[in-house]
């Protein structure tokens, strides 16, 4: 296989032209998990026999039910195709989101890193799949970097790794992250009806808010006006922003950039053309970075192509376990990715 970084065309989940687009998957049922940290709530699709386990972890903002399409995809077998690889798909809420209590305090990147850590650990789950969004792949990639023995693969849907080029959205982010500003910010967002936010919110991660079906909307909506129920919402919110900002100042050994190049797991990083909060150029980069690395740019996407392009991501994850398997699993296939990736570089 090819280290590829493409920007080709590639076609839309199949909609018959003219039928209305079909009811939404349901958000998967879940459960609290107590840990050593505390309690997070896990979302978990059923599994067949022999299923291999994978861990979701989502981005800022977000939580365990962004993953339900595409947890619903990669975790049934593929019809045709009966060598398919399926996953045993659980998606948690880090402390503070979605439906997990708060943390002791502690919203950085690194308290996230020891949840999905101890997730991993008291579920008996190691070595997994890690399928992550956003800040969550911040927060996966330093998974990976410190405990290689709990992470099979990596897979990354437009990761939040560090990149100093001013853009409108990530710099309303590190203006929001300032002490004292956030908070005020976030007590006049909510002041704006639920909607409007929901709305604003799905203009900015989604190419064509469009796409999303209005049970889905509907759905946003709600949670929106739940979290706002939530006395500790807002904190988890801008802790963990201003945590991901200081992140994107540190270089050296305590870089993001220095985790991605300790990753000795495959990884798969996708990018969307038309994301407007992780620039797709750094797609280049996570090709440079990550030893073993298959780095693609979807074209048309945005910054939740789980989301937005379920069907296309499970595509790319299962091609890419497929060659996974094929070069004799992932201690194998990571060495001879990484002897392309060096060579990719020497040509170019």
């Amino acid at each position: 296989m090819r280290l590829r970084v493409t920007n080709q065309p590639t076609p839309r989940d199949p909609v018959p032209p003219g039928a209305p687009p079909p009811e939404p998957v349901p958000h998967w049922p879940g459960r609290l998990v107590g840990l050593p940290a505390g309690q997070v709530y896990v979302r978990s699709a059923p599994a067949i026999a022999g299923a291999e386990p994978a861990i979701f972890i989502h981005g800022l903002g977000g939580s365990s039910t962004n993953w339900t399409d595409l947890m619903d995809l990669l975790s049934r077998p593929v019809e045709g195709q009966p060598a398919a690889p399926v996953f045993a798909c659980a998606a948690s809420d880090l402390p503070g989101f979605g439906s997990s209590p708060p943390a002791s305090g502690d919203y950085s990147i690194n308290a996230h890193a020891r949840t999905v850590i101890q997730l991993i650990e008291e579920q008996g789950l190691g070595p997994v799949h890690l399928v992550a969004n956003s800040m969550g792949g911040a927060v996966s990639t330093r998974v990976a970097a410190g405990r290689p023995d709990l992470v099979r693969t990596l897979a990354l849907v437009s990761p939040a790794l560090p990149d100093l080029r001013p853009r409108l959205l990530p710099m309303r982010l590190a203006l929001a992250a300032l002490p004292g500003v956030g908070s005020v910010i976030m007590e006049g967002l909510r002041r704006l009806p639920a909607e409007s936010r929901t709305d604003r919110a799905l203009r900015d991660v989604y190419t064509d808010p469009g796409v999303v079906h209005p049970a889905r909307r509907r759905e946003e909506i709600a949670e929106v006006l739940r979290r706002d129920s939530l006395i500790y919402a807002n904190e988890a919110l801008v802790m963990t922003a201003r945590s991901l900002v200081s992140e994107y100042l540190k270089v050296g050994k305590r870089s993001l950039w220095r985790d991605a190049a300790m990753t000795a797991a495959p990884v798969l990083v996708l990018h969307g053309s038309h994301d407007r909060l992780v620039n797709p150029v750094m797609a280049a980069k996570a090709a440079r970075a990550f030893p073993a690395a298959r780095v693609l740019v979807l074209s048309g996407v945005g910054h939740v192509a789980m989301m937005e392009r379920p069907a296309l991501v499970a595509s790319e994850i299962r091609a890419f376990l497929d060659w996974v398997q094929e070069s004799g699993g992932p201690g194998i296939a990571a060495e001879q990715i990484s002897d392309e990736t060096a060579a990719n570089r020497m040509q170019g």
